[in-house]
């Protein structure tokens, strides 16, 4: 088993060289002996791979004496959804690898009522305890020294085996629950790209509400291969196919789901992409008539316009760092009512806390029916500054590019809550490193197009030099 797979937000390689069954029976064991979970909720992709390694997952689970709900089919909302709902579940884990390519999986874990399981709240001990590097009791697991491949193997049974229950009832559950924010209003035609990816099982909340929403679908057969484009609607391109159905149908919103229905991109009713930072500010204003002077958290890389539209709307803003289990448990420590990451992830007090996208959906729709305006016409209020996007480096030591930045631009106001952003009156930046990869990020932005091209300018030369 290769230690990097287990990233700081969840566990994610490549198949079967990675991430394969006996990884994954190692990992349930090990779930089990660090969360002492007694009931496990288990869902899965439609990666081909995902079936088998679910399928031992499980057995591990239940080897180590743990129960299992299985739910089938699920998308990562769904998972995490069932972890609050279902009666007595301890802990959740979704089979999935998100946005990534055909060849990946992976998995996603949280303790009851969505409580995120990644770097610093359990995932260091979950693969310490799965590649053997913790001592463990009997009964636990143990390096088989005779084993080449260097996996773990149980030393013996637990007292009592687990068991496993198949229940797809929560997902009913779920799509009437979410289907209940929707308030109402002018009939709205919505086209919404699937990319192939878990998203469609979300088709019954749009079909639930029918009468009020015309929804257009787009590669909406369930595809781990991904046969039309990458479900990563952070990708620009990958939402082309969208802006162009959006245009023709005359549709008033263009949605792109990502493989695991996690996160969401938009496109107004011109074809334009929203950006996704901006997406915060405008959900923010919704989930803010529920909860007025509530605290929103949107992530060190967003738009200062984000903040201010923010506040204008009675809210409060926090920033918080980039990584959806890390910004889950910010949310917790400070009593946040939303959150927002730039990359499409927007978090609901109405879902424990967690992500929720397909509710992201409807409170924009929501707003367009209270406001009377169009989704451009929302997004105006935003574009105040110019923004660089994210841009990536190669860097072979990132302590020195940091210790650079800190030392030139010292003047500016100094947040190193992730990587380094340094706010001056007219600009700021945040670089940080990347970690999924071996690279480190910049985003900046600025009052003028000038101003914003000449310090991107000068940073790269500094990051890349």
């Amino acid at each position: 088993m290769e230690k990097s797979i287990f990233k700081a937000y969840d566990i994610r390689g490549l198949y079967p060289a990675e991430i394969n069954e006996e990884t994954a029976y190692a990992i349930g064991r090990a779930l089990v002996v660090h969360t002492k979970a007694r009931k496990v909720v288990v869902g899965w992709d439609m990666r081909v791979s995902s079936p088998g390694i679910s399928e031992k997952l499980i057995q591990g689970i239940t080897d180590q004496g743990g129960n299992v709900i299985k739910i089938g089919l699920a998308t990562t909302p769904m998972a995490y959804f069932a972890s609050w709902k279902l009666e007595g579940v301890e802990a959740g884990v979704i089979v999935t690898a998100s946005h990534n390519p055909a060849e990946y999986n992976g998995m996603k874990f949280c303790l009851r009522n969505a409580i995120p399981i990644g770097e610093g709240s359990g995932m260091e001990e979950i693969r310490d305890l799965a590649l053997g590097s913790l001592p463990l009791e009997k009964g636990e697991l143990e390096r088989d020294s005779k084993n080449e491949n260097n996996s773990q193997i149980p030393l013996s049974p637990p007292l009592k085996k687990g068991e496993i229950i198949e229940d797809e009832s929560i997902k009913q559950t779920y799509y009437d629950y979410i289907a209940g924010f929707y308030k109402g209003g002018k009939k709205r035609k919505v086209v919404i790209d699937f990319a192939n990816g878990m998203g469609i099982l979300d088709k019954p909340i749009f079909e639930k509400i029918s009468s009020e929403i015309e929804s257009v679908y787009m590669y909406d057969e369930l595809d781990g291969n991904f046969p039309n484009h990458e479900a990563n609607p952070l990708k620009t391109e990958t939402l082309e196919a969208l802006q162009k159905r959006v245009a023709e149908e005359q549709a008033d919103l263009g949605i792109a789901y990502d493989g695991d229905a996690d996160r969401v991109g938009f496109v107004d009713e011109k074809g334009e992409i929203i950006p996704m930072d901006f997406m915060i500010a405008i959900l923010a204003k919704e989930v803010l008539k529920k909860y007025p002077g509530g605290l929103v958290l949107m992530d060190l890389r967003s738009s200062n316009a984000v903040k201010e539209v923010i506040e204008e709307a009675g809210g409060r803003v926090n920033r918080c760092r980039v990584g959806h289990s890390l910004i889950k448990k910010q949310m917790r420590e400070e009593g946040a009512i939303f959150a927002g990451e730039l990359s499409g992830h927007y978090f609901f007090e109405g879902n424990s806390k967690a992500e929720m996208t397909t509710l992201a959906v409807l409170c924009f729709l929501n707003l367009l029916n209270e406001t009377g305006k169009t989704a451009s016409e929302l997004v105006k209020d935003l574009k105040k500054y110019f923004h660089s996007g994210e841009i990536n480096s190669e860097v072979a030591d990132k302590e020195a590019v940091f210790q650079k930045l800190k030392e030139k631009y010292a003047a500016g106001q100094l947040d190193e809550r992730d990587g380094v952003r340094i706010d001056f009156p007219d600009w700021w930046f945040n670089v940080r490193a990347s970690n999924t990869e071996p690279k480190m990020r910049l985003n900046l932005e600025a009052k003028t197009q000038e101003l914003m091209e000449e310090k991107k300018n000068e940073l790269l030369n500094i990051i890349r030099k």
